[in-house]
């Protein structure tokens, strides 16, 4: 099943995010009476298998539907209590920016503001000239959990989504914990919607792709992950438990901006498209941003 976050265009609450199941052109409002269930979609997932069933029965019901061109489609999860992202996790990627494969995972966070839905801006912000795209797959947290062993680790996962974890380099290489580089607001674009595990499959066979207007830059499967899924959430929950909606990046293949020779960033008009096999594809003009007008001073 594809699970979505969704707005009415042109309705009476606009700005109103509801959850959506996708089928075929259509998105079935699952907060519909009919259904009854959650609008948020942090509260759908924490429902567990019982969610998933409701949600499945959906279709036999007579809850409203939409087209799909009458909604605006928002990150699926556009509140997520954390978002996590690995570095360095794929190996043609660690050999176009001259690094060794690392021995442990290396983590860093997004601020959870930088998330972003499918067709939103990518906005370069005034203080950076240095905006990269990255392409990844991305998964998303369905029970909290902690101590997860990796032969236990998808049990976990709700499904999966596409994300770009935009980054503006010349902030990111300023310190090595990459927060405040990874972090501006709109950095985070991911959609269109979330694939369950079941209807994915495998998550270390799938073709990634991302092309900056026309150009093929990325080209690459999940086969070339240095650290697995099920590695990923063992070692990070070893640490700290995962709440319900969190994201976590699972790492970027070789041709990012930053890699190519010359690089090449992110411009004004540009376009980038992510395409992830089985998932989805997502797809963020990108913009120039003026310079910042403070918020929430008198």
């Amino acid at each position: 099943m594809r699970f979505a976050s969704f707005s009415v265009l042109g309705g009476e609450e606009p700005n109103e995010i509801r959850t959506g199941l996708i089928l075929d052109a259509e998105v079935i409002d699952l907060g519909d009476p009919a259904v009854g269930l959650p609008t948020s979609m942090r509260e759908l997932l924490a429902l567990g298998e019982a969610g998933v069933e409701r949600a499945h029965a959906a279709s036999a019901t007579t809850a409203v539907r939409y087209a799909t061109e009458s909604v605006q489609l928002h990150a699926p999860v556009p509140d997520p209590p954390n978002i996590l992202a690995i570095g360095m996790n794929y190996r043609a990627h660690v050999a176009e920016m001259g690094r060794e494969p690392p021995e442990y995972q290396y983590w860093f966070n997004k601020q959870r503001t930088a998330i972003a839905g499918p067709g939103d801006p990518i906005v370069i912000p005034s203080v950076s000239n240095m905006v990269d795209y990255e392409g990844e797959l991305a998964m998303v947290i369905g029970r909290r959990c902690h101590h997860i062993p990796a032969d236990r680790a998808m049990e976990v996962v709700a499904g999966f989504t596409v994300i770009n974890d935009v980054s503006a380099r010349d902030w990111q290489w300023r310190t090595p914990t990459f927060t405040m580089g990874k972090s501006f607001n709109s950095h985070a674009p991911c959609g269109p919607w979330m694939t369950t595990t079941d209807e994915v499959g495998d998550p270390s066979q799938l073709a990634i792709r991302t092309w900056v207007n026309d150009d093929l830059r990325q080209d690459s499967t999940t086969s070339d992950l240095i650290f697995s899924c099920a590695e990923m959430i063992e070692y990070l929950t070893t640490a700290f438990p995962l709440e319900v909606g969190t994201i976590i990046a699972t790492g970027t293949p070789a041709g990012v901006g930053a890699g190519r020779q010359p690089p090449s960033f992110l411009e004004d008009g540009d376009v980038v498209r992510i395409e992830i096999e089985g998932i989805g594809e997502l797809v963020n003009p990108v913009v120039q941003g003026a310079d910042p007008v403070p918020v929430g001073l008198d």
